[in-house]
């Protein structure tokens, strides 16, 4: 599980996709933006957008205060125009796809666009929802108990740690 080398992964696919036509990067609230953030600087692009998607997730009142400070600390924010953009959806992790789906009903929001694409850092599999990354760092098996956090440090580096599920 080395979020680096996923990273770099991502990178390149993104190096080729950008041979065949422009495209805009949205990144998933707090782990996706970070690494839009990171790619758009890497691939010189003007701008990536973040996507919050507290108030649309289907757990919300579960989730309740950590979701409205998400939601404060980094909220929605597209610098481009959404209508007829080709997207790429960008999150640290891909399990369920209820989180992707929360995405992509934020996103159009603010417009529709022409595609939209998805990719991920890491690729946990069982899904809930008929949701497939079109890019993907690494295919991870963990156990059921645990959870993938995405952590970046001062220099900008990536890394996971595995926790226990609450």
């Amino acid at each position: 599980m080395n979020a680096e080398s996923s990273y770099r992964k991502l990178l390149e696919n993104l190096r080729g996709r950008l041979q065949s036509g422009s495209f805009e990067l949205a990144g998933l609230a707090m782990g996706g933006a970070w690494i839009a953030e990171r790619l758009a600087q890497d691939l010189n692009l003007p701008h990536y957008g973040v996507i919050n998607v507290a108030f649309h997730r289907d757990d919300y009142a579960e989730k309740g205060m950590t979701a409205l400070r998400t939601a404060s600390t980094m909220s929605t924010k597209l610098p481009f125009e959404v209508n007829g953009a080709n997207v790429i959806l960008i999150d640290d992790v891909l399990l369920t796809g209820r989180t992707v789906r929360a995405a992509l009903n934020e996103l159009f929001d603010f417009g529709r666009p022409a595609q939209v694409e998805l990719m991920v850092l890491a690729d946990r599999g069982k899904r809930e929802l008929p949701i497939a990354a079109n890019f993907v760092g690494e295919a991870i098996e963990v156990s059921d108990q645990k959870i993938l956090v995405l952590e970046k440090d001062a220099a900008g580096k990536f890394s996971f740690q595995l926790k226990e599920r609450e």
